[in-house]
């Protein structure tokens, strides 16, 4: 199975592509969503519901976007344990990793890292290659697919080809599989409209918690103190060669 992707690569390094991050919650009301979000004086975009989920977007995808040195992955925490709900967060770096966690309730039911290595700060010894595979089976039953386990696992455990293939595209594969809203793949594209989802005009956009133009002042002054605290690594311990009993110096 491969991804492939149109056009040149930069020399050396693969595509360079977007960087986003979503937080997938189950709802029918947005508003409770976007109250619970206001409490965390989250940063980002909330969209209206689409077929039982409410996606809410943090910004920046990859940064910190709520109190507590919160990015998406936090953020998602914090949602499912206050709306006693599941809650599904994808997070893309520069279409070179993906990483995607689910809880239900206040329980985590597991954490995906497409290469923990291109994580912020991560030692050389961590390895380049999936971990977390092994969560499949649980992302797609708190979504209701579960007979979709095993695709999903196989998408999951794909090592695909830094300098030819996006994230995204092994992204979209996922959403498609766990029956979720396929445009997050394009919420690069904010503050513009995105591409096949919904117009910038009917998504919530805070600051801080602020609602619209009243956050615009306070969102700025946030904005420069959070890019200071960046959130935790998405994945605490690595699998790492010498872990392994791998020289480093052959990765």
């Amino acid at each position: 199975m491969t991804y492939a992707i149109p056009g040149s690569t930069p020399e050396g390094g693969g595509p360079i592509g977007e960087t986003y991050g979503a937080v997938i919650t189950r709802a029918d009301d947005a508003a409770r969503v976007v109250e619970a979000l206001r409490g965390i004086r989250l940063t980002g975009w909330i969209a209206p519901p689409e077929a039982g989920w409410v996606v809410a977007l943090g910004d920046p995808g990859d940064g910190t976007v709520a109190t507590d040195r919160s990015g998406v992955l936090e953020v998602g925490a914090a949602l499912a344990a206050a709306l006693d709900t599941v809650v599904v967060v994808a997070r893309v770096v520069l279409d070179r990793q993906l990483v995607l966690a689910a809880w239900r309730g206040a329980e985590e039911l597991g954490r995906y890292s497409s290469d923990p290595s291109r994580e912020r700060g991560a030692e050389e010894e961590v390895l380049a290659e999936p971990y977390g595979v092994e969560h499949a089976g649980a992302f797609a039953e708190a979504v209701g697919r579960a007979d979709a386990a095993e695709e999903l696992a196989d998408v999951l455990g794909e090592e695909l080809d830094p300098d030819s293939v996006y994230e995204s595209e092994r992204l979209a594969r996922v959403l498609g599989l766990l029956g979720l809203p396929r445009w997050i793949i394009a919420a690069g594209a904010l503050p513009r409209d995105i591409l096949t989802g919904p117009r910038t005009r009917d998504l919530v956009r805070l600051r801080a918690g602020a609602v619209g133009a009243a956050g615009v002042v306070p969102g700025r002054a946030v904005a420069a103190a959070r890019k200071r605290m960046p959130p935790p690594p998405a994945i605490a311990d690595p699998p790492r060669a010498d872990d392994l009993g791998i020289d480093p110096w052959l990765l």
